[in-house]
This record gives structure tokens, sequence and C-alpha cells, in this order.
């Protein structure tokens, strides 16, 4: 029998390997696309943030957040952005109550009860529509939705030809491909040990659905739901089309016409305002707002997802 060599297999080279340029290459890539990014967004908030600084130094903070009249392009002006906000709120509130009823109900079916096949053939489809120009939604809101909500509106004051409501129809259509396609990634990322689970408890798959998919991936869905909700903030196309420009007073009714602050902003940037007036720097007061408002949202978003982020191994 031949003798096992005792001697020792020699310990793999620790020397230093040959510069890696394309890594380093790439390295670099990204920290200057950090770089830029991060300079981007501090060049929108300069932008911004002195000309709206040079406004309120001619109105004051509590006219703009309290008066409830926007009329500076008016004989008697006023500069309370209530009626813009508002106008905001309601076309993005039934942006939200359209979108997301819908879009979780297709991500639930997408990824619980579709087939293989039919989730790829049908996801395509629904993201075509986030691929549709916002202008063609603002044109068939005020041309197709407009009239049948009209037509199918019961006795009273009827819809005003561009009102608030079918643009929070048409932007809701618009945002549905947003939470439906996100929804249904954060749900095809829950284990399946869970459904598993859930199963040998007896389960419905209704039950699988609503009761343990559904709160496993709530962090994914609220990102959905706040991503859609951003978007539906800085709208123009549709709004400016199918809501129309009146910038009187607070628009109580969703059936009423109303500017909302990205269809004022769209409206007078029209190159129609001396530049540095006071007219013209509204246009950076609002759109100031529209950034803080937008930003808040999202500061929040960020909170409820690390709240209810699930973590798996």
């Amino acid at each position: 029998m031949p003798a096992v060599s005792s001697s020792r297999v020699p310990a793999a080279s620790v020397r230093r390997g040959r510069p890696r340029t394309a890594e380093r290459l790439i390295e670099t890539f990204l920290v200057i696309a950090a770089v830029v990014s991060v300079a981007t967004t501090a060049g929108i908030i300069a932008s911004l943030l002195f000309p709206t600084l040079e406004f309120f130094r001619e109105v004051s903070i509590g006219d703009f957040l309290t008066d409830t009249q926007w009329t500076p392009l008016f004989a008697d002006k006023h500069y309370g952005v209530l009626p813009l906000l508002v106008a905001t709120l309601w076309v993005t509130l039934i942006a939200i109550v359209i979108a997301v009823p819908l879009g979780i109900g297709a991500a639930i079916y997408l990824s619980e009860y579709a087939r293989a096949g039919t989730r790829k053939l049908l996801k395509p489809i629904l993201e075509i529509l986030a691929g549709i120009p916002t202008v063609v939604y603002g044109f068939f809101a005020l041309t197709f939705l407009n009239p049948i909500l009209i037509d199918l509106w019961p006795t009273g004051d009827k819809p005003e030809f561009q009102n608030l409501l079918v643009a929070g129809i048409a932007m809701g259509i618009m945002i549905v491909p947003t939470v439906a396609s996100l929804s249904e990634d954060a749900m095809s990322a829950v284990p399946h040990s869970l459904r598993e689970g859930a199963y040998a408890l007896a389960s419905t798959k209704m039950q699988v659905a609503t009761r343990v998919v559904v709160p496993a991936a709530l962090s994914g869905i609220v990102a959905a739901i706040v991503l859609g909700v951003s978007r539906a903030l800085g709208e123009t196309m549709i709004v400016t089309i199918a809501a129309g420009l009146k910038t009187a007073g607070i628009p109580w009714s969703p059936v009423d016409g109303a500017a909302t602050m990205t269809g004022y902003i769209a409206g007078a940037g029209q190159g129609d305002l001396p530049v540095d007036s006071l007219d013209y720097l509204t246009i950076f007061a609002v759109g100031t707002t529209l950034f803080a408002f937008t930003f808040a949202l999202n500061a929040l978003s960020i909170r409820m997802v690390r709240r209810f982020r699930e973590v798996y191994e």
C-alpha cells in the first residue's frame, strides 16, 4: 500500500490581483449618476425656492393659505391657493376611489387566480394603458366620458362641460396599471409556503388571497398606491383639458369646472405673463406648494412602508 504523503497543500495565493478597470469604470459611472440625481433635485428646489420667496415678500403666507379666492389675473386680485388645492384634492380623491379597487382587484386576479399563460397575456395588455399619452386621456374624458356622464346624470344641475369628476375618472383609469402592476409584483413575491400553510388549514382561495397574501404584501401595495397618487397629483394634460382653467372660488362640487394646481401652472405658463411680475411668480408659488404636498405624501408613504414591511427568509 503506497504511503500517504504528509506534505501540506500549498495555501492559495493571497497576492493582489490585476486591477479591474471595468469594475472601476462601472463604480465611477454609478457615483456620477447618483451625484447627477442629487444635483438635479437640488436644482429643482432652488429654481422653485428663490422665486417663491420673492413672491411671499409681496403676498403674506397667511393670505396665500387661507384666502378662498384665486384671481391673480383679474382686476380684483386675490392670492388664496385653497381653490387650486381643493380642486387638486377632488380629482385625486376620485382617481383613488377608481384606481385602488380596480388595481388591487386586478393584481389579486393575476397573482392568485390567473393561469401562467393568462397572466403573461393580460399583464402586458394592462400595462399598455400606462403608455397611452395623457393628452389622449384628456380628450377621451372630454369627448366620450363627459357626454355619457351628462346623459346619465339625474335631474338637477347637470355637470359642466369641463368638470373635476370626469377628469378624476380619466385619471383613475390612467393610474390603474401602475397600482395593478406593482401590487401584483408585491403579491407574487410572497413566499408560497404561506399559501400552502393557509391551504393546509382548509382556507379557500379567496381567504388566502385576502387574509394571507394581501396583508403579507401590504408594504408593496401601499407603495404602489402612493406612486399612483403621486402621478395623479402631478398630472397636467388630463386636468387642463377635462377640468378646465376656472380659478374663481373653491369648487365645493366635483361636477364644477375648476383649475387644479398643475392646470393653473400649465395655463399661466404659456408666455403671456411678464417675467418677474407678481403674476408670473404665482407659478412658482403654486409649484412649491405642489412640491411640498408631494414630498409630504412620499415621506408618509416611506414611513408606512417601513411599518408594514414583512421580511421572509
